[in-house]
């Protein structure tokens, strides 16, 4: 259960055996559902997730209830509300799950005493936020500076395991486009090749 968490903390930082298990035994499994909320806007954020299995995507949505996807998180990836988790404050964004999924849970306590039990710790989820941020970045600069064909090819090259896990209507909603335009971008590269 612990063995894809194991391999991506091992990215980043080196842990002993005894050093992972008390670093992953604060942690819980949780199934969810497809379709089912691992949170919802205006709860507060009690967790952050590492993806053992399955798919979710983290959202927000406007008042007019139009959707839009900051990203998605399939295995191996973290997923949380960073700013509710944090400050405990209500969360503005929503985690669904995609697929059937499994997903691993620290909570806020747990992880702040990680930090005093491992300074390790400390250092792997810092770096996993600087390279959160670097991400962020390039994704608003991209948005602002890049065509939607741009930001498609872009999404492909970087998710390509991920597009056929999607729904047109979600890639669509994580580029900022329709899904008609969407539709359009398909076809047209699609004549180029």
């Amino acid at each position: 259960m612990y063995k894809t968490l194991r391999s991506a903390v091992e990215k980043h930082i080196h842990l002993t055996d005894q050093e992972f298990e008390i670093f992953s035994a604060p942690f819980y499994q949780k199934t969810v559902k497809k379709k089912e909320l691992l949170l919802r806007a205006g709860e507060i954020c009690k967790f952050e997730g590492f993806v053992n299995k399955g798919c979710f995507r983290v959202y927000y949505q406007d008042d007019n209830g139009n959707e839009s996807i900051l990203y998605f998180a399939a295995e191996g990836w973290w997923v949380t509300d960073i700013d509710s988790f944090t400050n405990q404050v209500p969360a503005i964004l929503s985690i669904e799950a995609l697929e059937d999924s499994e997903v691993l849970l620290i909570t806020y306590p747990y992880k702040q005493a990680l930090y005093e039990e491992l300074p390790k710790v400390e250092k792997l989820f810092r770096i996993m936020t600087q390279k959160t941020h670097v991400a962020l970045q390039r994704r608003m600069i991209s948005n602002l500076s890049k065509t939607a064909d741009q930001r498609y090819l872009e999404f492909m090259e970087s998710y390509p395991d991920l597009e056929q896990r999607l729904s047109q209507q979600q890639v669509a909603s994580y580029l900022g486009i329709t899904h008609e335009f969407l539709s359009k971008i398909r076809r047209k590269l699609a004549h180029k090749g």
